[in-house]
């Protein structure tokens, strides 16, 4: 089965990436060899993208939040033995009532 976002085919998840953000991987990414003369320009042009379109800052902090959510066992092996922080039941404490006091 083929997948489609608008006229484009997307055929891998970096498709799906550059549809979702508009640009291409690389601009965000990088790639290999290059030089700090290329680096400077690509990320002045991240800049100059970014500062054109300030949603697509929250596009690209969401996608890579939700990369790392997905692959962290993977990326940080030695976090996924550490103990998880019990989650906020939206309570307020006695201790935190008095130190925001």
């Amino acid at each position: 089965m083929k997948s489609f976002i608008g006229h484009h085919e997307v055929a891998t998840d970096a498709d799906y990436l550059e549809l979702a953000l508009g640009t291409p991987l690389e601009l965000w990414l990088g790639e290999e060899g290059e030089s700090a003369e290329e680096r400077a320009a690509r990320l002045d042009a991240a800049r100059d993208i970014l500062a054109d379109d300030p949603e697509l800052i929250d596009s690209v902090s969401r996608i890579a939040a939700e990369a790392i959510e997905t692959h962290a066992p993977v990326l940080f092996p030695s976090l996924s033995r550490l103990p998880r922080p019990a989650r906020s039941t939206g309570r307020t404490t006695t201790a935190s009532k008095a130190v925001a006091a």
